[in-house]
């Protein structure tokens, strides 16, 4: 029997798993895909909300705003892309200056400093391009933008590194008590005893908590749809801008990505299915004319990809964080929404805090909190790109023109803890295939790498897991 069983390796799996990496725990993360980040993780805004929206006294408030004020250290221990960017609430009418007002006293409350009323001319000074509806924001200093997957994948990286075990294509099919903890049974019917058990299943942490509480928790999956523009449209954005929320959400924001692309969405639409992630023309054009009234006239001729997410909404609105009432050992991370992932660290770091006091562990003395990241030749030097090719010619070989990606990164990507082993994998560590031409050219260079480097059949190569595969079989 093991300490921990963690199921879901999104950003809060893998931020409890880091987490609990500090402690002489014997620690399994178990999920049901290919890689980390395969689900709300690799879909989202990648903001790092300041704190001002969420209720004062609920769990979204007390999560965000300790979570925010971890990442400024945590990036730089972890390697990760991250801009402290500031970000503006903008408003429309005079009549929802109230609402802006709200919002201030809700930050205040929240204990978030860093918050100003705007007016028009006051805004304009922060973001040249606002449109000539605004009428005036709410500024927050302290909001950011961080590149969501890479944050879920530092974690992960590092909680391996620190003795956290990783299985992956491991979806749990049934979990029941037994003296001193649960047994997790899995699809294949291996099981697997665990002493706690951290629910941080996303979209499927109903399903988890249901089978062990009679405290049963009902997630809608909320869509959000997105577009995305290339890095060389024009920076309409310097820092995030919201629109008043709504009872659905933060609303249409518009915002450069932790990488530079533009980026504008989401919408709220709630849908029965959980896999239910295909865009729609509707939803797109409703985001880019709402998005458009924050800025003026997008370059939409200029758009790269667009791309949906699901919202794990939980019916109470608010996080569903701690052990079950009725069910020692099994602690929730459910219900898991915005501001999931600037609530993030302070969520694994309460989880892990929890189980190491009720298991009475002891520090890990060996723990290194650092991470590095996979060195980007596109942000060399000529003279680090000259002496990196003496050292490894396989960065004189470049795989991704749009992206400027050689086969060095592919290589280490593949190669370094929880390496890739699909072709959106090596996209998230890497961003081979995140440019312009969306994977046009430099997939096939990608699937002969991962063939070479997996030595696998190269009609076995994924996009991300079974049943993605891209070839049929060799021609005769």
């Amino acid at each position: 029997m093991i300490d921990v069983a963690i199921i879901g390796a999104g950003v809060i799996g893998c931020a409890a798993a880091r987490e609990l990496s500090r402690w002489k725990l014997d620690v399994c993360v178990l999920e049901k895909e290919a890689d980390v980040a395969e689900g709300t993780s690799k879909a989202n805004s990648g903001i790092v909300h300041a704190g001002y929206d969420a209720e004062p006294g609920s769990q979204k408030a007390k999560f965000n705003a300790r979570g925010s004020a971890m990442f400024p250290s945590l990036v730089k221990e972890l390697d990760v892309p991250y801009r402290q960017n500031g970000s503006l609430v903008v408003s429309f009418s005079e009549d929802d200056t109230p609402r802006l007002e709200k919002l201030l006293e809700y930050g205040r409350q929240n204990g978030i400093k860093g918050l100003k009323l705007l007016t028009r001319e006051q805004a304009l000074e922060k973001c040249p391009r606002l449109s000539e509806k605004v009428v005036a924001a709410l500024y927050a200093g302290t909001a950011g933008i961080v590149c969501p997957y890479e944050l879920t994948l530092a974690f992960a990286e590092n909680a391996n590194k620190n003795g956290v075990e990783f299985r992956f294509d491991s979806p749990v099919s049934g979990i029941d008590r037994i003296g001193g903890g649960y047994r997790l049974t899995l699809e294949n019917g291996e099981t697997l005893e665990a002493r706690i058990i951290v629910n941080a299943a996303g979209l499927y942490a109903d399903a988890m908590n249901n089978m062990v509480s009679g405290r049963k928790l009902h997630i809608i999956p909320r869509k959000g749809e997105y577009c995305l523009f290339d890095r060389a449209a024009e920076d309409l954005a310097p820092l995030t801008i919201f629109q008043t929320p709504t009872a659905m959400g933060k609303g249409v924001l518009v915002t450069k990505t932790a990488d530079g692309n533009l980026l504008v969405g989401p919408n709220a639409v709630d849908v029965d299915g959980k896999d239910e992630t295909e865009t729609s023309r509707d939803g797109l054009d409703y985001v880019l004319k709402t998005a458009s009234l924050s800025v003026g006239v997008l370059p939409e001729r200029q758009i790269i990809t667009s791309f949906a997410g699901l919202r794990a909404h939980l019916e109470t609105g608010d996080f569903e964080i701690g052990e079950a009432p009725d069910a020692e050992g099994f602690i929730n991370a459910a219900g898991i929404e915005s501001p999931g992932l600037s609530s993030a660290p302070a969520i694994g770091e309460y989880i892990a805090e929890l189980i190491a006091k009720k298991l009475s562990a002891e520090p890990n003395p060996s723990f290194d909190p650092v991470r590095r990241g996979i060195r980007k030749f596109r942000e060399m030097s000529n003279e680090e790109r000259t002496r990196c090719i003496a050292e490894n010619p396989a960065y004189g070989r470049v795989v991704c023109r749009c992206e400027t990606v050689t086969e060095a990164e592919i290589v280490e990507a593949i190669c370094r803890p929880l390496g890739a082993t699909t072709l959106d994998g090596i996209k998230r560590r890497t961003r081979a295939g995140m440019g312009r031409c969306q994977s046009g050219f430099c997939s096939t260079r990608v699937m002969e790498i991962l063939e070479r480097e997996l030595k696998i059949p190269r009609e076995t190569v994924t996009k991300f897991g079974k049943g993605s595969e891209l070839l049929v079989g060799k021609k005769q």
